[in-house]
């Protein structure tokens, strides 16, 4: 039924998409029979609304990955640096979050570790609405930020580190199986705000599955058993979306090796001075309006990285048919 909604309302769109379209070409026709300037120009902006709705839901067809239409867990982790790189961590938190908002997604903080002075060593998040991990899986990877930091007395250039990894939210419909004696338990104090209970009592939960050294953590309820629940629905969603990259790099290592987006791989540099550019070096696409991009306008960046690994993904494809 879920799905069948989703359906629905793209099959909505499109004919909303098409009755627009019809509806503004008879305006601009009235407008010039009647010569009327102003019902052009308003015909011709709602045109190029259209225009972008339209490259949109185009785009959108392409999110057709065995777990796009989930939700997602996002993560962003602090690089060598110190302070630094914690703030920009937090800054890439909050474009994140910008972003997801924008786009009506729900956010929901599952764990943060602050930074000693400022920032954020680490934080997690889980990102609810449809297509959340089919825009946002090819944003893992490395960001570099160049800047004159606001932590140096001597205002000196500094750049700095910090790594994103995306992983889809599983349902159950499909089953991971994870061996208990596979994994290490530990408790701890939740940080930051919060009530007098949960700053006070061990209601974190922090799972470590020794095979694959992944590490998940969780602290966003008081209640030690439902964080422990959610620590577990999240790594079962990592062992998953490492299946999934393994399987995408066994059926296209060719094209991989070309534009790897893996854990450790820088993808973009952010650079606020002594020029304002952000740039992805997978797809070469660039902005000049870094602030627009810190503040969540991430869209152009993320539709050409889909659009190259689709494409990667159908010359995979016709390669192996050949």
């Amino acid at each position: 039924m879920r799905e069948r909604g989703h359906l629905e309302k793209s099959i909505e769109d499109f004919t909303n998409l098409e009755q627009e379209l019809r509806d503004s070409v008879e305006l601009i026709e009235m407008g010039e029979a009647e010569d009327d300037a102003e019902i052009i120009a308003e015909a011709g902006e709602t045109l190029v609304r259209l225009q972008k709705q339209a490259a949109t839901q185009e785009l959108e067809t392409l999110l057709s990955g065995e777990a796009d239409a989930n939700d997602c867990f996002l993560e962003v982790n602090a690089g060598a640096g110190g302070t630094e790189s914690q703030d920009w961590a937090q800054m890439l938190y909050r474009m994140y979050s910008r972003w997801a908002e924008a786009h009506g997604y729900k956010v929901e903080l599952m764990d943060e570790s602050p930074g000693e002075e400022a920032g954020i060593k680490s934080a997690s998040i889980r990102v609810q609405g449809h297509n959340a991990y089919g825009w946002l899986k090819t944003e893992s990877g490395v960001h570099r930020l160049v800047r004159i930091s606001p932590y140096d007395s001597s205002a000196r250039r500094h750049t700095s580190f910090a790594s994103v990894w995306v992983y889809p939210e599983i349902d159950d419909e499909i089953d991971i199986e994870v061996d208990p004696s596979d994994l290490r338990v530990d408790t701890y104090r939740s940080q930051g705000a919060g009530g007098q209970h949960v700053n006070t009592t061990d209601s974190a939960i922090r799972i470590t599955h020794i095979p694959s050294g992944i590490v998940v953590a969780c602290q966003s309820d008081r209640s030690q058993h439902r964080n422990r629940a959610e620590a577990m629905r999240m790594l079962r969603a990592r062992l998953y979306e490492a299946e999934l990259r393994r399987r995408e790099e066994a059926a296209q290592a060719e094209q991989d090796s070309k534009t790897d987006i893996g854990w450790g791989h820088q993808i973009r540099s952010y650079v606020l001075h002594p020029y304002q550019m952000v740039k992805d070096l997978r797809t070469e696409v660039e902005t000049s309006n870094s602030q627009a991009v810190l503040d969540g306008d991430l869209d152009p960046f993320m539709a050409a990285s889909l659009a190259q690994r689709v494409a990667g993904a159908a010359d995979a494809k016709a390669a192996e048919e050949s």
